[in-house]
Order: C-alpha cells, then structure tokens, then sequence
C-alpha cells in the first residue's frame, strides 16, 4: 500500500481541499453578508463547506491513477464556478441561487449591462488557485504527492469527512432548531449547512415539489378553504362598487421603493409629481412589497393572485401552466377587455406562458412598439416613449378596459444619458444608489405626462389608476451608502422598513387619503375587485381589501418576516416598530403562527396546482376570458 500521506510531501487532494476550502470561507466573510452572532457560529461558517469538498475531491481516489488529479482539478473549477455564480447573483440579489432561477435561462439575454457592472477584474482571484493547480500538475514538483491512495486510507479519508458533516449538523441543529423546516430563508441554511450543501438540500426539496402536484387531490383545499372563508374581510360600504364599471389601469414602477416619496436631494425632490398625484388619490404609506426571487413577475403574481409567491424560483417559469383564479379572468368575465403593455420581449420571464393562465386576453410586447436606440436605455425603451406609445393601444382599446403597463427605465445598473436627467446624482460610495435617484425622476416625469395624456384623451375621469412599486431597488449591499443618505444605521430592522413600496390608487370623485394601514401586495386584487364592484367571498387568497374597516394591520414578506401596527419581525428578532428596539420575542408569537401558515398554505395551492380542484359556482369563474393574443 502506497502511502497516502508523508511529512515530505503533501497530497494534491488535500492541498486542493484547502484551496476551495479557505476561498469559500474568504468569499461568507468578504462577499455574502452573513450576520455572525457569537463564536458557535462563526465556527460552523468555518467548517461548514469542508465536508463537501471532501467527499466531493474524495471520489477520486476511487478513480485509477491516470485521472485521479485530473478529476481534483476539473472538479475544484466546477466547484468555484458554483461559488462565483453565487457571488455574482447575490451582489444585486442579496440572495442566493435556487435549481428553479437556474432554468430561467430565457432571460439571460435580456441581462447584458447587469452582469457586466456586478463582476470586475479582482473577481479573477478566485480562480487563481485553479491556475496555481494545474501549474503544478504539470511540473510535478517534490514537494506535492500525486500517488494513488490505498484501501486503509480513503476509508479513513471518508470517516473523516462523516465526522465533519455530522458535526456541522449536530452544531447548526442545536444553534438553530428545526433547520431544515425553514426553506425560505436561504441565508440561514448557508450559514449553517454551507453554500454547496445547501445547493444538495435544494435539488432534493426541486424533487419533491416537482412530486407535489401528481400527488395531490381536491381534499389538500379543504383547511386551506376554511382558513380563508375564516379570515375574510367585509368591504367598506362607502367604496364598494363606487368605480363600477371604470377603466382600470395599472402601473407597475420598476425597483421604486417609498423612501424617495417626498424626500429631496440636494434640495430637489426626487419625486415631484408623484408628491402632488398622491394629494388627489389614496396613498398606502405602510405598503410592502411581497416578492421573492421572482422580482416584477412575482409582483405581478401578486397582484393578479392575491397568493404568495415563491420561496424559490419564479412561479411565472415553475408554475406558469397551473390553473388560477385571476384578476384579468375575472375582469374577463365581467365584461372588460384586459391587457398588458410592456416593451419588452414577450418570452422575458415567461410571460407569453403565463398570461395565458392568468386570463389575459392582449399582450402588447416589443413587436407592439416602435423600439430604437435612441429611444431605449438600460434594458429598454425609456418610459417616456414606452407611454406616449401606450397611448395609442389604450386609445382603441375596447371599454371597459383593465390595462397594466410595466415600466422599464428605473432598472439596475440605473444608467441614464445625460440628457434625460433632471437632478443630479448622489455622492456616496455606492454607484448603484448614486444614480438610482436620476432614474427614479425620470420614471415620475413619464408618469406626468401620461396622466395628463390620459386627460386630455378623456380617459381621467372614466378610469381607476393604480400605480405602484413592485420590489426593492436598493438592496442590503448597499447599506453603508443608504445610511449615509437617510442619517441613521440601516439595522435589520430598518431594512424591513426599507422594504416598503408606494402605492397610489386615484379615484375618479373620491378625495384624497392617505392610509397607514400595514399592508402589502396581496391586498391589492380584492382592493380593485370591491371598488369596481364584484364580490370575492368566494375566491381563494390571502389579501383583504385595504379599504376594509376589518383590515387588521398584518402583511408577510416572501422570506418569513412579518410587519403588525405595533411590530416587526425579521431573521428570528422581535422589534417595536415606532422606536426600532429588539423587544422579547413573545411580542410578536401570536403572529408567528399566522406568517408560517399562510406562506405554507399558498406553496400548496401552487406546488399543487390546487385551484384546478376548485369548483365555484360563481359567473367569474366558469365565465373565461379569450387566450392572450400577440402580434
């Protein structure tokens, strides 16, 4: 037997072991923001990759000795391509990658600049042990064995590396209890059980949820059924159906989030119209934004759905051929045309699939509009254009209409020419939240001229105009600089604060509110429903209408936070929510319950494809809407 390890000389395996080993623990501490809370954990940061890449490298050694460091290299590449992909994608996401984000390969042509601006030159370090490995497996020095091991040792080797494995999940298990129950929250099971390991949990958790829907059956809606019927809301009197038989239109503002409401840089506001739009309409100032790794098109869900989306993946790519009770179906049934406007590419997160399912009768795509260079910027056409074009789909369109337009312009990189910018940048040392700024008043001077379009088409007065922010545009990355523009410490706590997203809803004849009911995207769909009219005691979802004097102060994120009147729960702390102090944990219990059971009860419905049991006896429901239609 060939001796597996010598004082003269280190094993290649091993010394690529540490190489991947160390890079990944350097990558928790430089490039992921992991919040370490004592010594236990920092351990288990420490420890958690290396059970992986041993067994992993280890396999190896039962190769012949011809490929066996051949495999250790191809390998170690592999691995830190896996490591880099996670990096890139949590610079802007704050999040990382799930199998289901994987499949949206359809919409990596439309990233360009977004992936050029989150990767530089410095990222090349982490494949230089690569290089350094495949230098030595040419020359062969002394110092490094490239010998075969024998029978003793990778019996040895693999009781090694299934000692660390349990040791790392005795450790994480006791340090954070029922581990693997909390699928949502990916930073803790990185934390715990380590990037690699993690991506292991995730492939078995796509095989089961892949499983669920040949599984399941009509009797999985009952508890869910009653669970709704229970926590139904009655509409406010006064309201509802006081736009019956209005237009309604929808916009959809791309990465605004409610901290530029109002606020001024360097002495302009950042939002001017919107500041005197939100004096004539409803303003929800308590308004979170509810999306996962979906993004718009989980806003989108959202808002058709009143479900959640999902904790992995999009629902527009994973789920698109379910059957669901949607908005434009319903509106559909009700006699309205309905339509989505966006200048993008029809197959950009699976749309053309999934309004299908949703009941949308028109989708007016890129070949809808007149796209060009000169007016297009980022990741397409300017705002401006896209609604002055928009113009002249509304216009024929058939009344009543449902019309949902999604801008474009107010998107990460957040590059704009220096001709279409009307306040300067921020001074920080994030690039990102600099120009973030300019973009947004961009977006706020489309939305002028559109609204006054809209008036002098005479389309104002005969329509309901929603406009809303469909997820963050600053993320956590971004802390220091975001910090330096509001004047305070962005704490976990402020950071679900941060989460908050305008949301306008105009009136035709109703004054202007504002209402700081805590709520979120899922309200929106019963919201619309009452005030045009149609009744949603019978559907199945989770929001209430905002307008509804039963509406309890209570809205979910996608990752298990949750937000009451007096509350705020985030990564497992309890804060009061007028002062931002940690509280004890028993303030928020009685909540805790209410958050897991209903994100649980809308992964079912969805991983089940439940509503396709789901028989109401209602005119909206058996009334279907024509297939989407593009040009």
């Amino acid at each position: 037997m060939r001796r597996f390890f010598t004082l003269k000389s280190v094993p290649f395996l091993l010394l690529a072991t540490l190489f991947l080993w160390i890079k990944t623990y350097i990558a928790y501490k430089t490039s992921f923001d992991i919040d370490i809370e004592n010594w236990t954990q920092e351990f288990i940061l420490f420890i958690n990759p290396l059970s992986f890449i041993l067994f992993i490298l280890g396999i190896s050694l039962f190769i012949k000795e011809k490929n066996q460091n051949r495999y250790v290299l191809i390998s170690s590449f592999i691995v830190t391509a896996i490591l880099f992909a996670n990096l890139v994608f949590y610079r802007f996401f704050n999040d990382f990658l799930t199998i289901p984000v994987l499949f949206q390969t359809s919409n990596m042509s439309d990233l360009g600049g977004s992936v050029t601006e989150l990767v530089s030159v410095t990222d090349l370090f982490y494949f230089a042990d690569i290089v350094l490995l495949a230098i030595l497996l040419k020359i062969k020095p002394n110092f490094i064995a490239f010998t075969s091991s024998g029978k003793l040792d990778r019996r040895a080797y693999f009781l090694i590396s299934i000692a660390i494995a349990f040791l790392n999940i005795g450790l994480a298990e006791t340090e954070r209890p029922q581990l693997l129950t909390r699928t949502f929250d990916r930073e803790i099971l990185v934390k715990n059980i380590g990037t690699y390991n993690y991506h292991l949990y995730d492939v078995f958790l796509q095989s089961k949820s892949s499983a669920q829907r040949a599984m399941a059956d009509g009797s999985e809606l009952a508890d869910i059924e009653n669970y709704v019927r229970a926590n139904y809301k009655t509409p406010n009197d006064e309201l509802f159906g006081a736009a019956k038989g209005k237009n309604l239109i929808v916009v959809s503002m791309e990465s605004t989030q409610n901290f530029v409401i109002n606020q001024r840089i360097n002495g302009q506001e950042i939002t001017p119209f919107l500041n005197k739009f939100i004096k004539e309409s409803y303003y929800f100032d308590n308004f979170y934004h509810q999306t996962g790794q979906g993004k718009t098109s989980d806003s989108e869900f959202l808002l058709e759905n009143s479900l959640y989306p999902l904790g992995r993946g999009a629902v527009f790519f994973t789920h698109s051929q379910n059957e669901y009770k949607a908005l434009p179906e319903i509106l559909g049934g009700q006699g309205y045309f309905t339509s989505v406007l966006h200048a993008n590419n029809k197959s950009f997160w699976n749309r053309d699939i999934m309004y299908k399912s949703l009941g949308y009768q028109r989708f007016y795509d890129i070949n809808d509009f007149n796209v060009t260079e000169e007016n297009s910027v980022n990741w397409g056409m300017k705002d401006k254009d896209f609604f002055d074009q928009s113009l002249q789909h509304l216009t024929e369109m058939p009344q009543p209409f449902y019309a949902k337009f999604i801008t474009l312009t107010n998107h990460f990189p957040f590059t704009l020419a220096e001709e279409d910018r009307s306040i300067d940048e921020f001074t920080s040392d994030s690039k990102t939240l600099n120009r973030y700024f300019p973009t947004v008043r961009y977006t706020d001077e489309a939305l002028e001229h559109f609204i006054n379009d809209l008036k002098e088409k005479g389309l104002y007065e005969d329509s309901v105009i929603v406009i809303y922010g469909d997820h963050y545009g600053i993320s956590e990355n971004h802390n220091a600089a975001m910090g330096e523009f509001l004047g305070k410490e962005i704490t976990p706590f402020e950071s679900t604060q941060l989460q908050r997203v305008p949301l306008i809803v105009h009136v035709p004849g109703q004054e202007g509110k504002t209402i700081s009911k805590v709520s979120g995207q899922i309200d929106l769909k019963p919201t619309l429903l009452h005030l045009l009219g149609v009744d949603t005691k019978d559907n199945i979802e989770f929001g209430a209408d905002l307008f509804s004097d039963e509406k309890m102060d209570f809205t979910v994120l996608r990752d298990g936070s949750f937000i009451t009147k007096d509350y705020v729960y985030t990564r497992d702390t309890c804060y009061e929510k007028t002062t931002g102090e940690q509280v004890e944990d028993v303030a928020c219990e009685p909540y805790l319950e209410k958050a897991k059971q209903e994100l649980e009860y809308s992964d079912k419905i969805i991983y089940g494809d439940l509503l396709r049991f789901y028989d109401n006896d209602t005119s909206n429901d058996k009334k279907k809407s024509p297939a989407v239609i593009t040009k």
